[in-house]
């Protein structure tokens, strides 16, 4: 078991101003793995002041100062590959042969993209006498999820380094292995003291302190639309800018002139990937009545190719949730499912005897959905799919924005073009057509309930600043 005493703040490891700690459980197992403290209120305001009083120097450095930092810290966070491999996998259960590409290469690359990024703050424009400049917004809070942890912190991260913001980062206390690994890397390269302070601790605790101190002048916080809501109140008695990417009910319109066979393996595996745990997962298939019991016959078929086991397993496609209590909260909707009249296809809530000690849920379908079902209408967060009928693509269209949330959705039609037309028509932040997948340098956030602003790309770096008008006439 690792054990970790300290937090990372003003560039130097200090012990918590609390005697409490987190333990951290391999999900695979049920066994402790890790052990860190668990911040107070005293250790927020020590992280946040350290943060205030570096933002003056960091934001005047210039932009190939920050690029170099960036590009260094990804350097290390190269040579920390295996590292960061084994924390993401131990602490939320993704098999690491999965992992080195989708939680940590992935991560790796997306990080030293930022580094194109460092003079983006710098730009100026003027027109009719009126001069637009931008600036660092300041002192920013990072709020990361379980799911992707390093690349929920790189999108946040990345951005704020790269325009001149000083930064306190909270991971979730299931996963902090992977911080504070990058708490030692941002110690070795040397950024100056105080541009990145990591504290460890329980949300419920520390989280509404983050959000509503008054030297902080943004929140980016990645969670469920409930915790976002908490974030978004705690913020607003100092009117700062809150950026969320919350929860997701996704569509995916699959079309009658569609390959229905790519189609709908494309659309099982991405409900799978990562045990189902990803907030864009497309886990609603909407599929024409003519086509629908052969895309169910499809969907079982590509479900049960998969391999649950072991993360530590080369064969392993589905490794453990994050926990025991996300494993009962998903079957808990598996068994609402069952009770609102849906066909278990395949899955269920039974798991082979030599995966009971693990959080396993088995890949699971559920065939006759009608959106009206709460598994159809409610984030499930595992490796859950609905198949719901429609008439035709106008229903389809009309059930795909039936939903509170709007932040992802896919369409696999007869051609890209066709594909367009459709996703020109769904409520989604994103939409993925024919079979396309996630891509860092694409604006990603939400419609309605799935949050407010945008990671990644450009429009990512846009949260992290104020524009400034110097009007000259």
């Amino acid at each position: 078991m690792q054990s970790f005493s300290k937090l990372f703040i003003n560039g130097q490891w200090l012990g918590s101003r609390s005697d409490a700690t987190i333990e951290v459980i391999n999900p695979a197992t049920g066994e402790i793995c890790a052990c860190v403290p668990a911040a107070n209120g005293e250790d927020v305001n020590l992280a946040v002041s350290a943060a205030k009083q570096a933002f003056p120097d960091w934001s005047a450095t210039s932009a190939g100062q920050r690029r170099e930092y960036i590009l260094a810290i990804a350097d290390e966070m190269q040579r920390r590959f295996d590292d960061l491999v084994i924390a993401i996998s131990d602490t939320m259960g993704c098999p690491r042969e999965l992992a080195k590409d989708i939680q940590v290469q992935g991560s790796i690359d997306a990080f030293r993209a930022f580094a194109d990024y460092t003079d983006f703050v710098d730009a100026v424009s003027e027109e009719n006498g009126i001069v637009q400049c931008r600036a660092a917004i300041g002192v920013c809070v990072l709020i990361n999820p379980w799911n992707y942890p390093l690349s929920q912190l790189v999108g946040k991260l990345g951005p704020a380094l790269a325009t001149g913001c000083t930064v306190v980062v909270k991971p979730a206390e299931q996963t902090p292995l992977q911080d504070l690994i990058m708490a030692e890397i941002i110690e070795k390269v040397g950024l100056p003291n105080g541009v990145f302070n990591l504290i460890t601790g329980y949300g419920h605790k520390i989280g509404e302190i983050l959000c509503a101190h008054p030297l902080v002048d943004m929140v980016s916080f990645t969670g469920s639309t409930a915790a976002g809501i908490k974030v978004a109140e705690a913020a607003a008695g100092t009117v700062k800018r809150v950026c969320q990417e919350l929860g997701g009910k996704s569509p995916y319109i699959i079309t009658e002139d569609a390959d229905l066979e790519a189609a709908v393996r494309y659309g099982v595996e991405d409900v799978m990937l990562n045990s189902g745990q990803t907030c864009c997962a497309l886990t609603r298939m909407l599929v024409q009545k003519n086509l629908y019991q052969q895309a169910v016959a499809l969907a079982k078929q590509v479900a049960e190719e998969n391999v649950v086991g072991s993360p530590i397993a080369i064969d392993t496609s589905i490794g453990p949730l994050s926990s025991h209590l996300q494993q009962q909260r998903v079957r808990d909707y598996i068994q609402m499912g069952i009770d609102e009249g849906a066909t278990l296809v395949t899955g269920g809530n039974e798991v082979p005897q030599e995966l009971s000690q693990g959080a396993y849920v088995m890949p699971t379908i559920f065939a006759d959905v009608s959106n009206d079902m709460r598994i159809a209408q409610e984030e499930i967060f595992g490796p859950v799919l609905c198949l719901i009928a429609y008439d035709d693509i106008n229903d389809a269209i009309a059930i795909a924005n039936d939903t509170p949330y709007g932040l992802s959705s896919a369409v696999y039609a007869k051609d890209a073009t066709g594909a367009i037309k459709i996703a020109r028509q769904i409520r989604a932040g994103q939409c993925y057509i024919q079979g396309s997948y996630f891509n860092t340098s694409a604006p990603f956030g939400g419609f309605k309930q799935s949050g407010n602003g945008r990671e990644w790309g450009e429009e990512g770096l846009r949260e992290f600043i104020e524009i400034q008008s110097i009007i000259a006439e």
